[in-house]
Order: C-alpha cells, then structure tokens, then sequence
C-alpha cells in the first residue's frame, strides 16, 4: 500500500522520482530530499489537507558570496576566475544572474563574432589582451572538463587594420609606439604600403594604417561562451534566469586622511526578478560584479550611480549604453580580421 501511495504521488499533479524494477515495480529514489517525502505523506493523514509542494528549484540561493549580474563571457570568465583562484573547492559561492539565456541581444556572444586585438590605446587593455590571447590559444589547458568534447574556437588568426586621417595620424602613432612598449605586434603602414598589401582597398583620405603581425583574428564566440559555461558549472558556480530589478544598501560615513567626510554605500542585498513572473528572490552577498555588457549603464543606475551630485563619483554617469550597429560581410575581407554581423542585429556597448 505504502509503495501504491508513493507511485501515485499521493497528491494530484505532484512528480514522482524514482527507480524501475526489473519486475515494472518500484522502487523509492532515496536520492530524493526526505523533508519533501515527509510533507507529501503528511498530507493524506486524517485531518490533513493536502497541499502542494512549492518548487524553488528555479530560485537563486538566499545568500551569495558574489553575485555576476550578466551570463556572457565577461561574466563567465569572471566567475571562473573567482573559483580557480579560491583556496578550497566551495570556499566561495558565486551566483551568476542571467536575464537572456538565448543571448540572442549578447553584445559579446550570441550572433556575434568573436576578435581579438591589441590596438588600444590603454596599456591595460594591451595587457589583458596579450593575456587572453595565450588563454584562447590552449583553452582546452583552462575549460578542459571530464568526460566532455573539447572546445573547439576555430580561432582564425589575422591582423587588424586601424585607419586615420591627417587629423588622427599623431594619435595612431603614438598608440603603436605605446602597444610595442607593452610587447605587442604591430606595424604602422603608410597609404602606398597599405594598398600595396590590400590593393582592393581605397585609400583616399587615409594617411596612416596600423596593422597587427601577430595574435590578432577572429574565432567562434559561442563556443567560448559554452565551454566558460559548462566548466563554471563543474566549478560549483551557481546560475539563475532572472533580472535584477533592485539594490538594498547601507551607508556609512567616515572621514579621508585631508578631513573631508565621505559618505560609503555598500550593497547587501539584491533583488532578482524571475523570467515571467512578479516573485522575486532577495539574495544576500558581499560582492557585486556588474557584467552586463551594453546595459552596464542601467544597472550602474540601480547602485545610484550617475544620481548623486555633479562632480563626486556618485554623481558620474556610467558612459555606457546600448546602441545597434549594422555590419557587412565582404568576401574580400576575409584577409583581414573584421568582427561582423549580417543582419545588424547584434548590440554593442557603446561609451
């Protein structure tokens, strides 16, 4: 009687997990949590009204050590990051919050293609780029996960061409001179060189070009996006579909070595709004990442920044936003690496 109560359910509607016996009997899986056994058979006792377990298997946890506010790559290699660098394995819970999990509106992933350069004009970004691109090189080295197919980028490599007029002929040189300070490849070229190598190309207006030698291409963004995903998820990284809709914050005031009295706010708690639905989840944590891309903006604006008074850094706007670009694919720049998308779809974050 006990094992055609459990078969059954024992509510309308509620799941059953189990084993199948040889015989097309059953048998009780005890992998299940015993808490939601308990509540499903004290419902059908005399006096009982059955009532419905409520699943929050789609809930973020109530606490989180960090909290990613964006699944893309930048947040993926962020959370993976954090766990590869921590001490023990579960020494930090790190929660990944993902509003599109189709990422069809990703402005690094999803129809985009991926490329990867070392033109800046900020050492830093010099620095991480010469960094990832060793990672892409021997990313199985990093994402590697057992029993799964290794990724595979299909990295293209291929320079990127900068272009610029008279009027930004200085500034493009000086970027050069600073890029091969930091240890990367480029040339400059003057207009005859540059047609000379891309004779399909109309220099008109052109009076300088920087070329990459080496280190430089494109490659299959979504595969990186999956294998950073599949490893983080090996990791022990926690995911969610949802949108962050709200900060709680504290504030507390202290004085600077000159005497001036600041006022500090610190989150420590955020709200996570489920994919269509008006529950939301609290979560706790101590540290926020804010990884969202073209919308970094919006959810700088959550935390108050960019509202508090002109001049003062609560008062500066995150320069970043959303904005569509249309790019074109042309056969003849395949010999030069161009980040492309087709139908224009794609967002960029724009600052």
């Amino acid at each position: 009687m006990f094992r055609k109560v459990l078969r059954l359910g024992l509510c309308p509607g509620l799941p059953t997990r189990g084993l199948r016996t040889r015989t097309g009997g059953f048998t009780l899986d005890w992998d299940t949590k015993v808490s939601d056994f308990k509540k499903k058979i004290e419902s059908i006792l005399p006096g009982k009204q059955c009532e419905m377990v409520y699943d929050t298997s789609h809930l973020p946890p109530e606490q989180s050590d960090v909290v990613i506010i964006g699944g893309g790559i930048l947040g993926l290699s962020v959370a993976f990051w954090l766990k590869k660098l921590e001490s023990r394995r579960g020494a930090m819970q790190v929660l990944v919050v993902e509003q599109d999990h189709t990422y069809s509106r990703a402005s690094s992933t999803g129809p985009s293609v991926g490329g990867i350069w070392q033109q800046f004009s900020v050492p830093e970004n010099v620095q991480l780029s010469l960094f990832s691109i060793n990672f892409l090189r021997n990313i199985n080295e990093y994402l590697a996960v057992v029993d799964a197919p290794p990724v595979e980028l299909r990295f293209n490599p291929s320079g990127c061409l900068l272009l610029a007029s008279e009027k930004d002929a200085a500034t493009l040189e000086s970027n050069v001179r600073m890029q091969r300070q930091e240890g990367a490849k480029v040339c400059l070229m003057s207009p005859e060189q540059m047609q000379n190598k891309f004779p399909w190309m109309n220099a008109e207006g052109v009076a300088l070009a920087s070329y990459g030698l080496e280190n430089e291409g494109w490659f299959d963004a979504w595969s990186l996006l999956q294998g950073l995903r599949r490893k983080v998820q090996s990791m022990g990284v926690f995911f969610c579909q949802g949108e962050v809709t709200r900060f709680i914050t504290s504030s507390n005031q202290m004085e600077t070595p000159t005497g001036e009295q600041v006022v500090l706010r610190r989150i420590n708690n955020v709200h996570v709004k489920m994919d269509k639905s008006l529950e939301y989840q609290p979560v706790e944590c101590a540290v926020v990442v804010n990884a969202a891309g073209a919308w970094s903006g919006q959810i700088a604006e959550l935390a108050g920044i960019g509202k508090g008074l002109p001049g003062t850094l609560q008062g500066t706007k995150l320069p970043v936003e959303p904005r569509k670009r249309d790019q074109v694919w042309r056969h003849r720049w395949l010999q030069t690496s161009v980040e492309c998308i087709s139908d224009g779809k794609d967002w960029a974050a724009t600052t």
